[in-house]
């Protein structure tokens, strides 16, 4: 088949991997516009552009898909397919048209559940205990298309969304595999999405970082996990921003300890009290510093008794 690839951060790289070793034919990688990053704001190519440079591969970037021109570029391509993965630009019904098989998207959820741009994140936040990857047939709506093949992975209980991210990227390159041979075929049967139990998962804001120590222990260090690597969990200690890269929870109460408050801090670890439960601090950031073990922290400073968030 004549494949035009779309897909922009690292989350895709295994799939473009795999696909150039398939014995097909990419004619293309479709990727983001290079961006602004680092602490001088110097335009970044993506990950995906990187790989493709380094395969030999035409790049395009377009700002959108809905320019004319755009499209007479791509339909000169003359695909069979395009594979979409993590690309963040919407393909109007034009370019949904073109390839000859239609254009297939590889979601890292098990969908209908977290439809959208933060599945990972979501999945671990909300507490499930098993995900997955899901190839479907692209249509108009946010991740709405009928599905050509799910595969389910558990959710490890102190797994973070980087692990997380990891193993779904992998699952998603041999999912593609899989199918390659049967959508070659059309051997593939697409199977309408139910509209039970469909959830949406929002895109990550770092206003929702900030731990709330009235939650219970279980649920903030969810969030501390799904939170990992970006933007990564942050309460206040002493007028500074202390960010909680891992912790775990203990279901053992804190009498007469507010929320907040730190209840243990010696060389058996840091603990402190929540809404229901006590939260161990594992790995913690102090502003200009690096991640350190929490009880390497508690050497640094006396903790015991101080009320963090405040």
């Amino acid at each position: 088949m004549r494949i035009v690839f779309a897909g922009t951060p690292q989350f895709a790289v295994p799939t473009l991997q795999a696909l150039a070793q398939s014995g097909h034919e990419l004619t293309s990688v479709y990727t983001q516009p290079d961006r602004p990053a680092g602490r001088g704001r110097h335009l970044q190519a993506s990950p995906i552009k990187a790989l493709a440079i380094e395969l030999g591969l035409p790049v395009f970037q377009p700002t959108r898909l809905r320019d004319p021109a755009v499209q007479a570029e791509l339909a000169a391509l003359a695909p069979d397919l395009m594979i979409v993965i993590a690309y963040g630009l919407l393909l109007p019904q034009p370019v949904l048209d073109l390839p000859t098989l239609g254009c297939v998207n590889l979601h890292a959820s098990l969908l209908p559940r977290w439809r959208g741009a933060a599945p990972i994140q979501r999945a671990i936040l909300a507490g499930d205990t098993e995900t997955g990857i899901t190839l479907m047939q692209m249509a108009l709506g946010l991740d709405t298309g009928p599905m050509l093949m799910r595969r389910a992975c558990a959710i490890g209980a102190h797994e973070n969304a980087g692990e997380l991210h990891d193993r779904l990227a992998g699952l998603a390159a041999e999912v593609m595999m899989a199918a390659l041979p049967a959508l070659a075929d059309g051997r593939l049967i697409a199977e309408p999405q139910p509209e039970q139990g469909a959830t949406y998962a929002a895109k990550l804001e770092k206003a929702e970082a900030w731990i709330d120590w009235q939650q219970p222990a279980v649920l903030i260090d969810r969030q501390i996990r799904a939170f990992n690597p970006w933007p990564v969990a942050q309460t206040r200690l002493e007028g500074q921003v202390l960010r909680i890269w891992r912790a775990h929870p203990d279901a053992t109460p804190c009498p007469g300890a507010a929320p907040g408050v730190v209840v243990q801090a010696n060389r058996d670890g840091v603990a402190v009290a929540t809404g229901s439960g006590r939260l161990w601090l594992d790995q913690a950031q102090l502003p200009g510093g690096r991640p350190l073990p929490a009880i390497e922290l508690a050497r640094g400073r006396p903790l015991l008794g101080i009320h963090l968030g405040c």
